[in-house]
């Protein structure tokens, strides 16, 4: 039931968030309130990240509004890595590829929902972005859970 329950708050925080425009969630005013003197602003000014056919940085968009895509888009990779995460402890024997699978179609669903928002973009960048953090985060459950696995077998081989 609580492997259940993860699944679908992090689902609900999910469709929650897809669903309110940019000036309902944007970070700028607390990004202002908290980092007054914009740290890092000369290091971050060398980054020149592409997205969505342009490239965006502290130059082209301004330190609080770079600062926020930023977090919004670890955001992505964050929250699709716990999802792929939920979804595989949901499942009755632990398939990777399924739960990455699923966590696709989940990001593709999102980004349609958001296209219903006003003042949202829907965008195959997210989903690619969404689907990075399930691969990454189903990666290093693969890489522990075999490493776990190794431990356990040396520690019984020594017994």
């Amino acid at each position: 039931m609580k492997k259940l329950l993860v699944f679908v708050i992090l689902f609900i925080v999910l469709f929650v968030s897809s669903g309110q425009t940019y000036e309902e969630q944007t970070l700028i005013p607390a990004l202002e309130k908290y980092l007054p003197s914009q740290p890092f602003k000369e290091t971050l000014s060398h980054l020149h990240i592409p997205y969505w056919g342009t490239y965006v940085s502290v130059e082209e968009r301004g330190y609080y509004q770079f600062i926020e895509f930023l977090l919004r888009k670890g955001a992505h990779v964050v929250m699709f890595g716990l999802i792929a995460l939920a979804l595989l402890n949901l499942l009755p024997k632990p398939r990777v590829w399924l739960a990455f699978v699923i966590t696709i179609a989940i990001a593709m669903i999102d980004e349609y929902h958001q296209s219903l928002t006003g003042g949202r973009t829907p965008t195959t960048h997210d989903v690619l972005l969404d689907g990075f953090g399930a691969l990454l985060f189903l990666s290093a459950w693969t890489l522990w859970h075999r490493r776990k696995k190794k431990v356990k077998k040396h520690e019984y081989a020594n017994q």
